[in-house]
């Protein structure tokens, strides 16, 4: 299925039913009155977050949504049935904006959460609401209202605890992999990812966290560049940041600190909030090196960099201090302040 993540529709309330001109007409009784019903209220339209949706790919192939209209009241007092709301499930994690005012309408965060969209119109009033001691018989009515109708910006922000952040070929997706049930698509060649990617990671029988991949960064993506930074929004919603690094890079005129360098600025062109979530160094592809060389190597980036944060050297391939890592990841995430992930 291909990965949507950003999508307009148009939604709308069904229009309220309208009132009823009637009057009574019994046998033995002269002067029945005015008797005619009020309409329906018509149905609203409610956006429903779903777990077991992923992506919003529905939403390029139906982009207009209307609720069910009231019915019209009738005789004998009798008021017409309302319009069933519509209920449009989405991924967990949708942002909804109005697409013409950019207002921001909601944030579907939990499974099952309602948000209305469109309220349905409100029914007409039949004659008999306009009785009264001097009008015995109305001929008034009025007519159902229309629903209400918006355009709507949909953007979906995946939900996650931590981030994988680096340029194409840090071994991000490998370390998804080796510390997760995930099973992204890995390759020896650049932008293997093309699209983000969740995993639960299980440090223990009773302590998980989520870790979310993107397509990788490169120098000039906020400008466009590579895929540049359209996926960035996916972190957005993380509360760490883990910036995996080669450590040997396939340019020899490079270094991994200077990867690192290249990176901050792109990132924090995109959202100065985002560049200011706590942000750790994992220097991957250790398996490549002597123990000894990794740790000196690990050494000189810090010391490059100025670095004083967490710093960690592992192999995805291997697997080496993965576990080390993921158990330093579930202990700061325990020491946060309890929140839903957003």
């Amino acid at each position: 299925m291909r990965f949507v993540d950003e999508a307009t529709i148009t939604v709308a309330g069904g229009k309220g039913g309208n009132g009823c001109l009637g009057f009574r007409r019994e046998k033995y009784i002269p002067f029945g009155g005015p008797d005619g019903g009020d309409g329906g209220d018509g149905g609203s339209v409610y956006l429903v977050a779903d777990e077991g949706l992923s992506t919003l790919t529905d939403f390029r192939y139906k982009r207009e949504f209307r609720a069910q209209s009231g019915q019209q009241g009738s005789g004998s007092n009798r008021t017409g049935g309302a319009g069933q709301d519509l209920e449009v499930t989405v991924p967990l994690g949708t942002v909804v904006h109005d697409a013409d005012t950019t207002e921001l309408i909601g944030d579907l965060t939990r499974h099952g959460q309602r948000l209305r969209v469109a309220a349905g119109g409100f029914h007409g009033l039949g004659n008999t609401r306009y009785k009264s001691s001097v009008n015995r018989a109305p001929r008034q009515t009025s007519p159902g209202s229309p629903g209400e109708q918006r355009r709507l910006a949909l953007e979906l922000r995946l939900l996650a605890d931590v981030g994988l952040l680096g340029a194409p070929n840090a071994g991000k997706s490998t370390l998804l992999g080796a510390v997760s049930k995930a099973s992204p698509k890995i390759a020896d060649y650049p932008f293997t990812t093309l699209n983000p990617e969740l995993g639960v990671v299980e440090v223990d029988r009773v302590r998980r966290f989520v870790m979310a991949d993107i397509p990788g960064l490169i120098e000039g993506s906020a400008a466009g560049a590579g895929l540049g930074t359209q996926f960035l929004r996916h972190l957005a919603r993380t509360r760490l940041l883990l910036h995996v690094v080669d450590l040997c890079p396939l340019d020899p005129d490079t270094s991994p600190a200077a990867e690192v360098r290249k990176l901050i600025p792109e990132l924090e062109a995109f959202s100065p909030e985002l560049a200011a979530l706590p942000r750790w160094l994992v220097l991957n592809k250790a398996d490549l090196l002597l123990p000894e060389e990794a740790a000196s190597l690990g050494a000189e980036v810090a010391r490059e960099l100025g670095w004083h944060g967490s710093l960690f050297i592992v192999s995805a391939a291997t697997g080496g201090g993965c576990q080390a890592l993921c158990e330093a990841v579930m202990r700061h995430l325990e020491q946060l302040p309890a929140t839903a992930s957003a």
